[in-house]
């Protein structure tokens, strides 16, 4: 019998599009986990350059990097920080709207 052979999975060695990472936030929020939205934006720095962003965040690159982790709680003005330094938005929505496109 064979073994798999398997390798670690990089999400941010997927996004390299703005579609892609806005899609990845989306899909991130759409599941209401503030951990997983935080490890979405996380990917997504990785992906853009953590020290580039922690740069226009007017963050630390190494908080970053603790903010954005998985034992991370970033506070709701970091995570708008980083956001804007990700050139994505956030959007709100009637949650209605959720159901009605479910």
């Amino acid at each position: 019998m064979s073994r798999t052979v398997t390798s670690p999975w990089d999400p941010a060695e997927h996004l390299n599009t703005e579609e892609g990472m806005a899609a990845c936030l989306e899909a991130a929020l759409e599941e209401g986990d503030s951990a997983l939205v935080a490890a979405a934006l996380g990917d997504i720095a990785r992906a853009k350059g953590m020290s580039r962003v922690a740069r226009e965040a007017g963050l630390g690159r190494e908080s970053l990097y603790k903010a954005l982790s998985s034992d991370g709680n970033p506070e709701f003005a970091t995570i708008l920080k980083v956001v804007a330094a990700l050139g994505l938005q956030l959007h709100a929505a009637p949650a209605s709207e959720k159901a009605a496109g479910s």
